[in-house]
Formats: C-alpha cells, structure tokens, sequence
C-alpha cells in the first residue's frame, strides 16, 4: 500500500475529480447542477483515497490537508460569500463606453479586496440594468468576466483562491502586491480594448436603444453598507492573523482556539453579517443562496483529499518532469488553469516547484517566497489567476455570470464559441506580452 500511494498511480483520483468538474458541466449539466450528485463523486474518489493514505503511512499528510488547508480556505470563502452576499449595488445609469469602462474598472480594482466571487456577482447585475437597452452587449459580459472574474484578483491572498492557498504556503499578504506592475499592465490593456470595442459598437446602435438608455435613467444605490465595514475586517484579519505574526498558532499542542483564530474571527464575522443584513436585500434583491458555496465545500473536499498524494508524488519527482525555465512554469499552470479548477493548479505547481533540486532552484536566482525563488511564485500566480479567464470552467465565477447574462436574455457563445471568439484572439496576446515583458 506504501508503494501505491507513492506511485504515479496515487495521482490517478486527483485527475479524474478534476476532469469530473471540467467535464460533467458540459455534458450532464442537468445532472451534475444537483449538490448531491457532486457529493456522490467527491466521497466515491475521497474515501478510497484516505484509506489508502491512512494504510500507506501518510496519515499526517492528510491530516494537514484536511486541518491545515481546506478548512481556512472554506472558511475564508465563505465569509467572503456571505458578506458581499449583503451589499447590494442597483440603479441604471447611461451606457456609454466611458460609463461601461468605468464600471469595469470598478470591478477590476475590488476584485483583490472581496474576491472574485464577491466582485463580479455584486456589478453584473447592475452592469446588465445599465445595457439592458443597449443591443450589442455580449462583450462587456465576455470582458467583464476576464477583468473582474479573473485578472482583477492578483493583488492579494483575497482576489483568488489560489492566491489564498499559497499564503497558506508561507507567502506574506503584502508580498502580492508585489504583482502589481502585471496586474496594472493587464488591466490597463484589457480596458482599452474594451473601451475601444464598445465605442464602436456603440456607433452601431439605433437611436431608439440610444433614447431609452438616456430615458429611463436611475441613479446608483448601495444597500447593506455595514458589509463593507465587515468586509475589511475579514481583510484585516488574515493580514494579520496569522502564525507569522502570533508563533502559537503553528504550535502542534496549541489549543483549537489559538490555532483556529483566525478562522474564528472570520466565523464571527460572517454571522455578525447574517443578523444585521436586513433579509430584503441579501434574500430578495441579491437573491442569496447557499447552494454555491455548499458546492465548492462538496468539490473541495474531494478535491483536497485526493491531492494529498498526488503532490507527494509531484514533489519527489519534480527534478525529472522538465520544467526548468520560469515561462515553462507560466504556461503549464495556465494550460492547466484554463481547464480544470486553477486553486488545485497552483498548488500542485507549487510542490513541483518545491520538489527541484538545489541546483535547478539556484538557477532561477532572486529571493525566495513560500520556499521557492520569487520568479517562479509568480509565474504560478499569475499562469492561475490570469488564464483561469480562458473557458467558462477555468475560474468558478466564468459560470455564474455567464448564467445571470443568459437569465437576462443576453445570447451568450458557446464553450468553444468563447475561445475562438474571445479568450484566444483577446486574451492569449495579452497574456503572452506579460510573459514576454515580465517573466
């Protein structure tokens, strides 16, 4: 059994529960949109994988998965899901090209303080009211996805998932900001693009969509604004709660209170958020549910689960995959990223990258962050964040926007229509300049 879970075979359930999420979506969606069938999967690959974990010796690594890793990045999630579930941002204004970048803007630069999650579901809703008169709209929901669904998300441990479980890793909170000139330099390129695309549709509209936009004109609205005060508490927190700054939190015979601290606190605070959120606005305006986040509780079990020894496996045998160049590393966690779930990306690149030996690490030079050279921490992040904007599956909020643009009748492409339309002929050229420029 020992032999087994130190086997390539052991990475066998960790690339079926990805290529089940990637998968499942696109040909049983009916079936796969129900929570339990996603647990049936999870438990089917999780339980097997933890009795042999258990019976191959490497129970502490699951135990660490488990303690140490899924339950701060469930828990951090979930706040974050809960209080932007209680902020409500509503009003038509005039949808002009300046108006429309402005917006994207806007949810480009709060993607890296409520997350991605948070950002995008708080504006498309209201982006969508301010074209809802227009005609030609299917781009600024596309672009919308890749600046506040995706790229938005770099700046810290709160814009991405990834980024959370690389923190976990020992990077610091402010080291992300690091990533700023790349986070800036996409952006900037993204937004005048778009800018550029709307302006020209927007010659094409007809006077009468252009007269009902100026017509019917309601003014900006935030609801749940006492979310906002939680919401940088929740960024307070994990700035600052954490073993770097409180050593006791990393002692092995600690108690549960010291060592889940911060988890507590951001408990705390999500239930502050539920008692004084009135329920019109989460449960009727936001239309607030709990079937999302119990979604990415299910998956990331499995998902947690199953990665134990499949980053084992990527770690020992690091030194022979031949990944030895920084962009290397860049375009494999972003073809990976673009595909499957860019959280599990990160972290298996990550232990890849730990697993080199010193010879090959000393090639990359520079500092190390989170046990391995800078250069490489952020090719990973970026190859995560960036390209999870690729598919509609590279990135969890791909999916819900595309849906609340379809509930609006807006004709969204198709998987592959995405690709070809959009994140190839748009995004990989961008995404190629910061590699070229950057890394």
């Amino acid at each position: 059994m020992q032999e087994l879970v130190h086997s390539a075979w052991s990475m066998i359930p960790f690339g079926l529960m990805l290529l089940i999420i990637a998968v499942a979506p696109l040909i049983v969606a009916e079936w796969w949109d129900k929570n339990k069938h996603k647990l049936a999967v999870s438990l089917l690959l999780a339980i097997p994988t933890a009795v042999c974990l258990v019976m191959g010796g490497m129970a502490k690594e699951l135990e660490h998965q488990l303690l140490s890793d899924y339950i701060p990045f469930i828990v951090l999630l979930m706040s974050l899901y809960v209080i932007t579930g209680g902020i409500h941002l509503s009003g038509d204004i005039k949808a002009k090209p300046w108006v429309n970048t402005l917006f994207l803007a806007l949810g480009w630069l709060l993607a890296s303080i409520m997350g991605t999650t948070g950002a995008a579901m708080l504006l498309i809703r209201p982006l969508l009211t301010t074209n809802q008169q227009r005609e030609h709209k299917v781009h600024t929901v596309l672009f919308f996805i890749a600046l506040v669904a995706n790229c938005g998300g770099l700046l810290t441990p709160l814009g991405d998932p990834p980024l959370f479980m690389l923190f976990l890793r020992g990077a610091e909170f402010t080291w992300f900001a690091s990533l700023f000139p790349q986070w800036l330099f996409t952006g900037a390129i993204l937004l005048l693009i778009y800018f550029v695309v709307d302006s020209y549709y927007y010659k094409k509209e007809h006077w009468t969509s252009l007269s009902a936009d100026v017509r019917e004109h309601k003014p900006l609205n935030i609801q749940g604004k006492t979310n906002l005060v939680y919401l940088i508490a929740v960024i307070l927190t994990v700035a600052f709660i954490h073993p770097g700054n409180i050593p006791q939190m990393a002692d092995a015979e600690a108690h549960l209170w010291i060592k889940y601290l911060r988890e507590i606190v951001l408990v705390l605070l999500m239930l502050m958020s539920l008692h004084t959120t009135k329920r019109k606005v989460r449960y009727k305006l936001n239309k607030f549910s709990w079937a999302p986040i119990n979604e990415v509780a299910v998956l990331f079990f499995g998902i947690f689960v199953t990665m134990t020894p499949a980053l084992a496996y990527l770690n020992a045998n690091a030194d022979t995959l031949g990944l030895s160049h920084t962009w290397q590393f860049y375009y494999a966690t972003g073809a990976l990223s673009s595909f499957l779930d860019n959280t599990p990306t990160a972290v298996a690149f990550h232990s890849v990258a730990s697993g080199l030996t010193p010879d090959q690490l000393a090639a990359f030079g520079g500092n190390f962050v989170a046990g391995i050279p800078e250069l490489l921490l952020q090719a990973i992040c970026l190859g995560a964040v960036l390209f999870g904007a690729m598919t509609y599956i590279g990135n969890g909020p791909n999916f819900m926007v595309k849906a609340i643009a379809e509930e609006n009748g807006i004709k969204m492409p198709s998987f592959f229509g995405y690709m070809f339309k959009f994140s190839l002929v748009v995004l990989l050229p961008v995404y190629i300049l910061v590699q070229l420029i950057f890394l």
